[in-house]
């Protein structure tokens, strides 16, 4: 089937590469022409030939062409809005952060929370991003951007703790109200 097909378009190839002529008609105008004029002086115009490329075979990329495509397409990629020096209070756990990301976010590209190394809600592609009902403790927290289903590009872990208030201690509980008077006899 590959050699009919071959066959063909060489068939039809073959009036492309047929020969020129040039003369001049009756009004002085130059025409060009593949089939020479009858009863008319004609020149035949002999082409150049055709620039033709070869085709190389694609060769496996080398280890710099590798980190080349792997360049980070973002110059900034970092969380905002957490505490460094402090633990982040959110008696119920839940908080927002911010990514700081220059340029814009593309086109296709989304935005992926990791907490603790574990990827967290789904993609969005708004740079701010809302984590609940996380445990009290320390977490890692990172942000991560998604082209497709494929990590391009990751930001550096920040650590932080979440302190949440447990309303049911002892100490928080408002104090009992005062013993009632009893009543005189």
């Amino acid at each position: 089937m590959r050699r009919i097909l071959t066959c063909l378009l060489l068939t039809l190839a073959l009036p492309a590469s047929a020969q020129i002529y040039k003369y001049t008609d009756a009004s002085g105008n130059t025409v060009f022409t593949d089939q020479p004029p009858e009863g008319q002086a004609a020149q035949s115009i002999e082409l150049p030939t055709t620039n033709t490329v070869e085709m190389s075979a694609p060769s496996a990329p080398t280890s710099d062409s590798r980190e080349a495509e792997q360049t980070a397409p973002y110059g900034t990629l970092q969380l905002t809005d957490l505490p460094s020096d402090e633990a982040l209070r959110a008696n119920n756990g839940t908080f927002s952060v911010s990514v700081n990301l220059e340029p814009r976010l593309a086109t296709g590209h989304r935005l992926r929370l990791l907490l603790d190394g574990q990827p967290y809600g789904q993609p969005s592609n708004v740079p701010r991003l809302q984590l609940t009902n996380i445990d009290r403790g320390e977490h890692s927290l990172a942000v991560e951007v998604l082209s497709g289903d494929e990590s391009i590009q990751r930001s550096a872990a920040v650590t932080f703790t979440v302190q949440r208030v447990n309303t049911g201690s002892p100490a928080l509980r408002p104090p009992p109200p005062p013993p009632k008077p009893k009543p005189a006899t």
